[in-house]
């Protein structure tokens, strides 16, 4: 089946894009060029490959987050950024719902939507090795950190 593209526009102006070369072309932020300039949730290293403070972007942030071994973010939500992530390695966590007493675990190769506004807590489930997440959100990596949860109030959490 064709997907059907008449909803999107096709055809427009790309010109704001422009590098100071004069030229609309693609930026490359080389490995260890990424910024490190970006908001956190307590503990979670991000850095960003693609965003505003560094590219012409301006409706995207594309990045990796590390977390340490037994690291748990603290709570927070992504204001109206959808949130996309992908396991790069380790196994992850994420606390959501009422209390936070809901999770979904991922491991290696697992992909995870993030709705807008939603309280979560990601934890990296493993107590000796790091979990390294992709992580894009549009329009931009907003963190807006809340209330901490105590650690005997995530199910699960301390007997992982």
């Amino acid at each position: 089946m064709e997907p059907d593209f008449s909803k999107y526009r096709l055809e427009g102006d790309n010109s704001m894009y422009r590098l100071p070369s004069g030229l609309v072309a693609p930026v490359v932020t080389r490995g260890g060029g990424e910024s490190a300039n970006t908001a956190d949730s307590g503990g979670a290293l991000r850095v960003a490959g693609v965003s505003i403070q560094h590219t012409p972007a301006t409706r995207l942030w594309f990045g990796k987050v590390s977390n340490e071994p037994g690291f748990r973010s603290v709570s927070h939500h992504h204001g109206e950024a959808e949130t996309g992530g992908y396991v790069l390695s380790g196994r992850a966590r994420i606390y959501f719902g009422e209390k936070f007493e809901d999770y979904v675990d991922m491991e290696e190769g697992d992909w995870v939507f993030v709705p807008p506004f939603m309280p979560h807590v990601e934890c990296n489930l493993s107590r000796s090795k790091p979990l390294v997440w992709m992580t894009t959100r549009t329009p931009e990596n907003i963190v807006v950190n809340l209330p901490d949860v105590a650690d005997a109030d995530l199910r699960d959490w301390l007997d992982r």
